[in-house]
């Protein structure tokens, strides 16, 4: 874990497991990090990524949480990732042309002790190139992809995700929702 840790405070990259599939991580406030990461998808920066956060208290340190929200993570069966308007403290790059961003409150062990440790959200995009399949277990990785990255984490590696990706929901703060993806 400290491994880890050193590699995100010095702009490293990760791959690692996810309360859904694996994913490419970094510290969610280092735009150098984070443009490794759509290069290493080969992603168009126009696209967003996700962050993930290990607590209640990191998520309202980013956004304000309409009441909704709390409603729909303790609701939610599978992993959710909401998307917030107005998010702070987080760099331009990770949010999406409209300046929202989609953050995923963890309930997966490995992924709250790595985001407490670090003390920051962490980005979690999957581990695949831009458009390609995501990877239900580590074995699903391209070679590539994993040449690419500063640190492949040993945790969970023969695991198959129970979910293909997080369901996500577009929330307002007037409490308006949509679902993007169940």
């Amino acid at each position: 874990m400290e491994k880890i840790i050193e590699i995100l405070e010095n702009g490293g990259t990760i791959l690692y497991p996810t309360d859904t599939i694996w994913g490419i991580g970094c510290d969610a406030t280092n735009i150098d990090a984070i443009n490794k990461i759509f290069e290493i998808k080969k992603r168009e920066k126009t696209k967003s990524m996700i962050i993930l956060v290990e607590s209640e208290k990191r998520l309202q340190d980013l956004v304000d949480v309409p009441e909704m929200a709390w409603e729909i993570i303790d609701l939610s069966e599978k992993p959710v990732t909401l998307i917030y308007d107005n998010p702070r403290n987080l760099p331009k790059e990770i949010l999406a042309e409209d300046g929202s961003i989609g953050i995923r409150l963890v309930k997966d062990d490995f992924c709250k002790k790595l985001i407490s440790k670090l003390n920051k959200p962490l980005v979690s995009t999957s581990a695949n190139f831009s458009g390609e399949k995501s990877p239900m277990k580590f074995s699903d990785i391209s070679q590539e992809i994993i040449d690419s990255v500063d640190f492949a984490v040993e945790e969970n590696l023969e695991k198959i995700s129970e979910y293909s990706g997080s369901s996500v929901i577009r929330i307002w703060n007037n409490g308006r929702i949509k679902v993007i993806r169940e």
